[in-house]
């Protein structure tokens, strides 16, 4: 009956751990960032990964089937963010701007400058470098409106598949996605300025993953299916847009 108990227990600390906010210490970046895809500037090498993201509702769910992490970095000009996503079959369709990208795979990221819920942003991006970039005042839950006609000046980004994308012939490893967010970027919605010293933002990353057949040599998702959600910091429920529940990442040098 103790160790019964005891096993109990550890599940249990476990499930609360992994139901709680994540944090990260994003490092100044030794030089500029070349923003290509694939990762392999050395402050890149530096810096740490994340953990592997889990189920949005957190350790009620089962892991994901595969695997995601993200780095940041930061320096005068950006943030800066790398994700690596594992991926047997890289696809994508859309490549208009500010198209509902999450109805492809994509990684997503959110931020909260001001910690307190308000005046968030949030960037979604496929497979093909294809993006979407909205401002929210407040959450949807609050009554909020996503606003779609901001637009991220100066914003970087870029794909590397390792594979081929949109071949259903064969296997793919996955692909790398790396982006710099200018500081000014943000002036437009909110009083966003490059943080101080040990100032925190609250930040999540999503990654939504769709099930797929093979239909006439074409990546087709079957009818009715619901798509995953994996998460850097869970959620305890399915929506992004509760920030509280967001990570914390602290600048530091």
């Amino acid at each position: 009956m103790r160790r019964l108990t005891a096993a109990l227990c550890l599940a249990a600390c476990a499930a609360h751990a992994q139901s709680q906010p994540q944090h990260y210490t994003c490092h100044r970046a030794g030089t500029p960032l070349q923003i290509d895809g694939r990762l392999d500037d050395a402050s890149w090498r530096k810096a740490p990964w994340t953990g592997w993201f889990v189920d949005i509702e957190g350790a009620r769910k089962p892991g994901p089937r595969l695997h995601t992490r993200v780095k940041m970095l930061w320096d005068e000009q950006f943030f800066y963010v790398a994700a690596e996503l594992e991926e047997p079959h890289v696809w994508a369709t859309l490549t208009e701007h500010d198209s509902v990208i999450f109805h492809d795979n994509d990684f997503e990221v959110f931020l909260n400058p001001s910690g307190d819920g308000r005046n968030y942003f949030e960037f979604e991006i496929n497979a093909l470098n294809t993006g979407w970039d909205l401002f929210l005042p407040k959450p949807y839950r609050e009554g909020g409106k996503a606003d779609n006609s901001w637009d991220i000046p100066g914003l970087r980004t870029a794909v590397s598949v390792n594979g081929t994308l949109n071949n259903p012939r064969d296997t793919d490893r996955g692909w790398t996605v790396e982006m710099a967010f200018p500081w000014a970027a943000f002036a437009s919605r909110a009083p966003v300025s490059r943080p101080a010293e040990g100032a925190e933002w609250r930040v999540n990353f999503s990654r939504v993953e769709w099930r797929t057949n093979v239909v006439d040599g074409k990546y087709v998702k079957p009818p009715g299916q619901k798509e995953d959600n994996w998460v850097w910091s869970p959620q305890g429920l399915i929506d992004m847009h509760v920030p509280d529940r967001w990570g914390n990442v602290r600048f530091t040098r």
